[in-house]
């Protein structure tokens, strides 16, 4: 096994643990955004969280974190869409919020 061998199953491992490791994180956003859309009495639609933003930040403690940004869609009376966001620091989701919206009932 030649060095260059080496370095390119290191660079699939690391391809395949990231997008496993990603698709992980993604899939929590998504029941988190699921849960906060039922709390805030608005439909998720798409059942869809995406990512919109990655970079790196220190957290309370000055240790550096990845720093996500999701966004997702949602809707109050079927009608109109309107966008969510949830900011993830490491593992942690730091917050929620909801883009201005009507109120109204569900059709």
């Amino acid at each position: 096994m030649t060095l260059s061998n080496l370095f390119w199953i290191f660079v699939a491992g690391f391809a395949i643990w990231y997008w496993w490791r990603s698709k992980a994180i993604k899939d929590s956003v998504l029941q988190a955004a699921k849960r906060y859309c039922d709390s805030m009495d608005v439909m998720l639609l798409d059942d869809a969280v995406y990512l919109r933003g990655l970079w790196f930040k220190r957290d309370d403690r000055g240790s550096l974190r990845v720093w996500r940004r999701f966004m997702f869609d949602f809707t109050v009376t079927g009608e109109e869409r309107y966008q969510g966001r949830i900011i993830m620091l490491g593992q942690r989701i730091i917050h929620s919020e909801l883009e201005p919206h009507r109120f109204g009932p569900f059709h």
